[in-house]
């Protein structure tokens, strides 16, 4: 009955990981096992000379704010006045993002989120979880399906889910939480809508269209408490050097983030062919296809996650309590701890138990397992994702 139980479970996923119509190829169908893999950290690349055009050119930053008593028009998530402050009177927007076959990359709108989580999924992939907020978006995609801790972010961030389906028992999950009115995926009647520039049949959706589609359905869509995270403009003492950060998930993913001191921000860097005995990373620099732009944060941060085999193949992230990390902020590291109740955002805490200030500006979470191991290097730190 048990190896029933799995079958059908299997199965399920297969099915609801197609609910883009853009085929995912295995990332791990030739990938050498991590234990008998040959590890050999990225080397040090010298920085790239890229100029950046901002993608929030009219927000001001505020020096001081947070973790609570925003000033009016100042977003929660970034720390910055908003060109339109009617926008913060409204939900935060999560939108699953994929990351796998490289062929949906760029994709569409990555830049204008505030906050992008990255996190493994399965058989060596990750994808992302965009949150748009102070901003909107004509298109952001290829959207794909859900997974267990999209439901820690869509409560803590009190956030509408637009996503493409999900394994049985993480649509479960979904549709018996208190934010079951929430949920956005395709149908008839809904913003996602389908995208066909080059026969990819990618699901994209609209931001302003995804919020007026919620508010329409007469869900509760007004500004929520979004407190919890501490800005500053002068970065703090005690960093070590961090221009660049290396990112291992598997031998098919992997990224790295290039400090530029001309824009202050990071840049994107991820794979741009597998690698799967560890030894020879090629990369290619991340940008957003609606835009044009780079894809370019003020904060990167490297979460330390306990991550819980559910079923084979299957994990539940388990996003709340505290837990290790790294923060990247103006060409620095620094060691912080991580925060979050159920019903609250993500906020980071130096060792003493103080705030620890992020950058005004957009932050990307890398999350990463908790034996994942660290090696510092000349210009920042290596991480390899590594779950019990």
């Amino acid at each position: 009955m048990k190896n029933l139980f799995y079958l059908f479970a299997s199965l399920s996923l297969l099915l609801a990981a197609c609910g883009s119509a853009a085929t995912l190829t295995s990332p791990t169908s030739t990938e050498t096992p991590l234990a008998s893999a040959t590890l050999q950290l990225p080397s040090e690349t010298p920085l790239p000379s890229v100029t950046v055009t901002p993608s929030q050119p009219t927000t001001q930053p505020i020096p001081d704010t947070g973790p609570s008593n925003f000033p009016t028009g100042v977003n929660p998530l970034t720390g910055l006045t908003v060109a339109n402050p009617a926008l913060l009177d409204r939900r935060p927007m999560l939108i699953k993002v994929s990351n796998l076959p490289r062929s949906v990359r760029p994709q569409w709108g990555l830049s204008l989120a505030d906050i992008v989580f990255e996190y493994y999924t399965e058989e060596g992939s990750t994808r992302f979880a965009a949150l748009f907020y102070g901003n909107n978006a004509d298109m952001v995609g290829p959207i794909r399906s859900g997974r267990f801790i999209d439901a820690d972010i869509v409560r803590g961030y009190k956030a509408v889910f637009a996503f493409g389906s999900a394994y049985v028992a993480e649509m479960e999950r979904f549709r018996s939480s208190e934010f079951a009115n929430r949920l956005v995926i395709e149908g008839p009647n809904t913003p996602l809508k389908r995208y066909d520039p080059n026969g990819a049949n990618d699901l994209v959706v609209n931001t302003a269209d995804l919020s007026a589609y919620i508010t329409a359905q007469k869900v509760e869509n007004g500004r929520q408490n979004l407190d919890g995270m501490t800005f500053k403009v002068d970065a703090p003492a005690g960093g070590q050097p961090g221009t660049q950060a290396s990112l291992r998930y598997s031998g098919s993913i992997y990224n790295r983030w290039d400090y530029d001191p001309a824009t202050g921000k990071y840049l994107r860097f991820a794979d741009k062919a597998d690698d799967i005995n560890y030894n020879n990373p090629q990369y290619t620099q991340s940008t957003d296809r609606l835009t044009g732009q780079p894809l370019a944060f003020d904060n990167m941060v490297v979460l330390f996650v306990t991550h819980e085999l559910y079923s084979p193949g299957i994990y539940d992230i388990l996003f709340s309590g505290s837990g290790d990390g790294y923060a990247f902020r103006d060409g620095m590291a620094y060691k912080v701890k991580w925060q979050r109740n159920d019903t609250d955002v993500v906020s980071l805490l130096n060792p003493d138990g103080t705030p620890f200030p992020f950058k005004p500006g957009t932050t990307w979470f890398e999350v990463m397992g908790v034996n994942s191991q660290v090696t510092q290097t000349a210009l920042g730190y290596n991480f390899l994702h590594l779950m019990p």
